[in-house]
């Protein structure tokens, strides 16, 4: 469950991303010369994460509880340890996307509810239209995103609830190009049903705040 309780912090699943040549001897994201240690061919896979991951993220996070993970407010450690904005930075545990070494991303976004196919497929189908499309992450952000990532202008919110999010992916294009439209149909409608029963449910907060009103 990704948010079992308010107080602190929930459950990520996170993925650390390179891409490598057949034999698992030349890391094609590395590149010694960079500031951060990524390729070209790293920094426009990453654009297509960046440019793609609010599409994705009904898949990265496939529940209605999914959102009270990354949308919440600090713990009782000082910070959720997740992302609520799509942003990248160095060896920074409060972006969505972390550089932590030469050669490699880490994606902070999934949770421990997401399907480990969907996963990899998603984060292929987004790098490789990056690829294609030569698509720019845009600035790396060295800031501390709990603190001063309300000071960003411009800067891309995810999605506040599963609802949201898979209206974004039933109208994505490069993930209709990536998966089928076969899969994304399917995946939609059945989410999309999850969230019709949580619509048709009552919770005790309803009845805290509404019974009398």
């Amino acid at each position: 469950m990704p948010k079992p309780f308010s107080h602190l912090t929930g459950n990520g699943c996170h993925a650390h991303v390179s891409l490598w040549d057949k034999n698992g001897k030349k890391n094609f994201f590395s590149n010694s010369k960079d500031e951060m240690g990524l390729s070209k061919l790293a920094y426009q896979f990453l654009g297509g994460i960046m440019h793609n991951v609010e599409e994705l993220t009904s898949i990265f996070n496939p529940t209605v509880n999914s959102f009270k993970r990354i949308n919440a407010p600090r713990t009782l450690s000082g910070a959720t340890w997740s992302p609520n904005a799509v942003s990248y930075g160095g060896n920074n545990r409060t972006h969505m996307v972390r550089i932590p070494d030469a050669g490699r991303f880490e994606m902070r976004l999934m949770d421990g509810a997401v399907n480990p196919y969907l996963l990899q497929a998603g984060i292929l189908g987004a790098g490789l239209d990056g690829i294609e499309n030569k698509r720019d992450p845009g600035k790396r952000l060295d800031i501390n995103m709990y603190t001063e990532g309300h000071k960003v202008k411009g800067l891309k919110k995810l999605p506040l609830n599963l609802l949201d999010a898979i209206r974004l992916t039933q109208k994505s294009k490069s993930l209709r190009t990536a998966l089928g439209d076969e899969l994304v149909d399917a995946y939609c409608k059945l989410k999309m049903d999850e969230w019709d029963d949580f619509s048709r449910s009552i919770g005790q907060w309803e009845r805290d705040h509404t019974l009398d009103c």
